[in-house]
């Protein structure tokens, strides 16, 4: 009985972690939004702060719909996971506080790029960027390490 109370324990123990440590992510993207308004002519601060409340937006819904699976789905030739929608039928086992963590960097992952794009793309294009960085680009190459992809085999 000991065991399995310190078995529960253990697990709520590292998913408060791994919520600590999403929301230290999630104030890197303010953070990230806050240099760019600074690095930018003032006529264009408010653009850059809507771009980057758009990379958690546009980020959340495709990083729900696509991009997790792809992340942490059935390892498909170490390359990618298999697409599935485990986040829509299994609550009741489904790792939320893991889910929060990798959608806080996928968003934040977005959000670094588009320093570099600053004041040089119109809106939609860079929320189309948003789109495909959190849907592809960001699960497949994370799914090489955390989803047990080649990388993490090495």
């Amino acid at each position: 009985m000991t065991e399995e109370i310190m078995e529960i324990v253990s697990s709520q123990t590292f998913g408060i972690w791994f919520l600590i440590g999403a929301a230290l992510v999630f104030w890197m993207q303010a953070g990230f939004a806050m240099v760019e308004a600074g690095f930018t002519r003032a006529k264009n601060a408010g653009n850059i702060i809507m771009k980057n409340l758009m990379d958690f937006c546009i980020g959340t819904v495709v990083f729900i719909l696509i991009g997790f699976s792809l992340l942490l789905g059935e390892d498909l030739l170490g390359f990618i996971g298999k697409p599935g929608f485990d986040i829509f039928t299994s609550y009741a086992d489904f790792d939320w506080s893991n889910f929060v963590f990798n959608l806080v960097f996928c968003a934040t992952t977005a959000t670094i790029v588009s320093g570099a794009m600053a004041e040089r793309t119109k809106f939609l294009s860079y929320c189309i960027y948003s789109a495909v960085i959190s849907a592809l680009i960001y699960p497949i190459e994370s799914h090489w390490i955390w989803g047990g992809g080649w990388l993490s085999q090495l």
